[in-house]
């Protein structure tokens, strides 16, 4: 670990960005130097709650921010991959809030000048550092649970139109996404993560309940070149209240159930084959300690490791591509009504890009 803590600036000071607040504020290694938002009034209510923290007047000063190691990327979604390259170019690590693109050729490009200019790109997939995910990961990759033929996701929530009427980007094609871009794209990753590269897709999806030009209901049926297949079902739509995130995996030698609000409960742990350990799985596996943002937390605490050991993230801009391809194969299936095979070329998908650019 450095001697001296990490500078850190936050682009962007929305509602997601107290959460990083919290966690930098919480690590020895990390010092929020610097921040950024559009609305100078947000950015400066984050800085004088943070001794040394100054706002930016524009994103141009990161150039000159010698102080600043890493840059975190909390703008739209439909901004990520552009603020990322510009820290990138400014020498600084990026870390970018997911999804780290909306478009595939977005998402490349930024992997290419991360490269070019010798910096680290993470994204943040916080879900993949719940302690009953290593636990279920610890088992697909020791083989333990077998070959997998058959995985679910479940992320049934509730977001009233007030959560997407209270940012103009909310719910728009060009800058967000739907349920599958913005909520279920976590769970989306951690199946991918488990069960490997997919294959293709074919989806289904509708807006219910909401005046929003995407979809707040979806099902995705996945196969996987191993073999298995997969569902995704996701809705926003969910009422009175959010029900799971759940991600189910079931292998021809055991079956693990991982559910809670975020992928952070585990529910089932049987297999053939018992250990004499698996009495005290759930006790010590089976939620997050105690701790404000545990898996944002675990995920810093790699970004850091990552950045002085010189060792490989856990989550790339390789990996975090995977689960934006998918998404991506998902609106093309949802668009043409056929079965998308990867890898493909986007011609019909209306993610990030403006009215203007839909395809006709």
């Amino acid at each position: 670990m450095a001697e001296e803590p990490l500078g850190v600036a936050l682009i962007g000071c929305g509602k997601i960005t107290k959460k990083h607040v919290e966690v930098i504020r919480s690590i020895d290694h990390l010092r929020l130097a610097a921040v950024y938002d559009v609305d100078e009034s947000r950015a400066r209510s984050i800085a004088d709650t943070e001794e040394g923290c100054r706002v930016l007047s524009g994103l141009d000063e990161i150039r000159r921010a010698d102080d600043v190691s890493i840059g975190v990327v909390c703008t739209p979604s439909g901004l990520h991959a552009e603020h990322g390259g510009l820290l990138a170019r400014a020498g600084k690590h990026v870390v970018v809030e997911k999804p780290m693109a909306l478009r595939l050729e977005q998402a490349d490009e930024l992997i290419e000048v991360c490269d070019r200019f010798g910096v680290k790109l993470f994204v943040v997939k916080q879900n993949r550092y719940n302690r009953p995910v290593r636990k279920a990961r610890e088992a697909v990759e020791s083989g333990r649970i077998g070959r997998i033929f058959l995985g679910e996701v479940r992320v049934l929530w509730r977001r009233t139109q007030e959560y997407y009427d209270a940012e103009p980007w909310r719910g728009t094609w060009a800058m967000d996404g739907g349920v599958l871009t913005n909520q279920a794209s976590h769970h989306i990753d951690l199946l991918i993560w488990m069960m490997g590269d997919v294959e293709s897709v074919y989806a289904k999806g509708r807006t219910v309940a909401h005046d929003i030009e995407v979809e707040d209901t979806g099902v995705v049926l996945l196969k996987f070149r191993r073999g298995g297949l997969g569902t995704v079902q996701a809705s926003t739509c969910i009422q009175p209240r959010d029900l799971e995130g759940s991600v189910l995996l079931y292998g021809d030698r055991g079956t693990i159930e991982i559910g809670g609000f975020a992928a952070n409960e585990l529910r089932t742990w049987e297999f053939i084959d018992e250990d004499p350990g698996d009495a005290m799985v759930k006790d010590e596996w089976g939620r997050n300690p105690d701790v404000f943002a545990y898996s944002h937390r675990e995920f810093y605490l790699d970004v850091v490791e990552t950045i002085e050991k010189g060792r490989h993230a856990l989550i790339d801009g390789i990996e975090g591509r995977k689960s934006l391809e998918v998404i991506n194969a998902i609106y093309e299936s949802m668009e043409t009504g056929r079965e998308v095979f990867l890898r493909f070329e986007p011609r019909r998908g209306r993610l990030g890009l403006s009215q203007e650019q839909q395809p006709n």
